[in-house]
């Protein structure tokens, strides 16, 4: 299983494939709720590991998801296109489109046991631009 991960707006990477370790997406509907609302949102948890570049190389695209966690919300570029691909056996499983994404919290650990430092990203997407989220699935991958 492949888990691909794209970024774009001011600074557009793309998570290494070998980073990515876990996606999860989260339909956010209010606990408190006796009834279906209006107030529906959407998250997407994306987790893994954190492989300093290496070969001279200096991109790092984990690096790249702090710089744009620290991004202040007055300013535009705090607000990303994300894309995030499920490839399974060259099938796209799932793919998640959030036009509008902005960053809700950013973790970096590391310990001394592992040798190996791992992330996890939690996007959320504009509530007001929340209809132009797709989820697709099920055609072949492009390489």
């Amino acid at each position: 299983m492949s888990l691909k991960v794209t970024i774009e707006g001011q600074g557009s990477f793309e998570i290494a494939k070998e980073c990515v370790k876990k996606v999860i997406y989260k339909t956010d509907i209010p606990q408190d709720s006796n009834a279906r609302t209006k107030d529906v949102g959407s998250t997407l948890e994306i987790s893994g590991k954190i492989l300093t570049a290496t070969d001279g190389d200096p991109f790092d695209s984990t690096r790249q998801m702090g710089l744009w966690s620290m991004v202040p919300a007055e300013n535009s570029a705090c607000y990303r296109k994300v894309t995030v691909e499920i490839i399974q056996a060259g099938i796209v499983e799932r793919k998640y489109y959030f036009p509008n994404a902005f960053v809700v919290n950013y973790d970096e650990d590391y310990g001394d046991t592992d040798g190996v430092g791992t992330f996890k990203l939690t996007i959320k997407q504009k509530k007001d631009k929340i209809s132009g989220i797709t989820i697709e699935g099920g055609y072949p991958a492009t390489a």
